[in-house]
């Protein structure tokens, strides 16, 4: 799979923000409730892509106990965009040392509940337009939604889907099929998805027609040589 780790059916996943939040020496300046979610779209969506469902949510924060609440609610606000249900959040506050920039992990526990066909028998297209910093916060029509990626799994329209992260649609493509590929589509695929801004979705070769309809004009083909 990708970065998750896999125990007896349960599925562990996280992902990490330094420096981007409301201290006044974080890098990128952005709402702690923002920083928090978009932490966390990682975090689920690496669960979809091992066919699980999160069971629970640890919060680390590194910021301070003021920005707890903020952080919770931003987990809050990531559920709330994907349309599923908010699993119990629980996580540590380091309160001995006072840091002069935000930081922020997030870890999800999981349970694997969907099966997953083998990504050399779909047909893979990239859903979102990749990038990172500044761009997140202001072209947010661009970024992959959610409810939509969620209602797709369920409703069978796509059989999988695949985050794409700061290496780039490329790098995840050879992590996806396991080799080295050679492929093409109309996105720069060495530009940084910063927190999975553009993800890889893989559908059956009798749906595929179906997807242009569906996600709309940020939905690229990938052709693979």
């Amino acid at each position: 799979m990708r970065h998750e780790i896999s125990i007896d059916g349960f599925v562990i996943t996280s992902d990490n923000s330094a420096a981007i939040g409301e201290k006044q020496q974080d890098v990128v300046q952005a709402p702690d409730s923002v920083t928090a979610k978009f932490a966390a779209r990682v975090a689920l969506l690496e669960q979809w892509a091992s066919g699980s469902e999160p069971q629970a949510v640890l919060l680390h924060n590194f910021s301070g106990a003021a920005h707890w609440d903020a952080y919770r609610a931003g987990l809050a606000d990531l559920f709330a965009e994907a349309e599923t249900r908010l699993p119990p959040i629980s996580g540590s506050t380091e309160t001995n040392m006072a840091t002069l920039q935000s930081g922020i992990a997030v870890t999800m526990i999981g349970k694997q509940s969907r099966k997953q066909e083998a990504a050399e028998s779909l047909n893979w297209f990239v859903y979102g337009i990749p990038m990172v910093g500044e761009d997140v916060l202001t072209k947010a029509d661009q970024i992959a939604d959610l409810a939509v990626i969620k209602k797709a799994l369920e409703s069978e329209l796509i059989e999988r889907v695949w985050p794409v992260g700061s290496k780039g649609i490329a790098h995840e493509a050879e992590l996806l099929m396991g080799k080295s590929v050679e492929f093409s589509a109309d996105l720069n695929v060495g530009s940084s998805a910063g927190p999975a801004t553009c993800v890889l979705v893989g559908v059956l070769p009798a749906k595929r027609e179906h997807l242009k309809d569906y996600f709309g004009e940020h939905l690229f083909s990938i052709e693979f040589q």
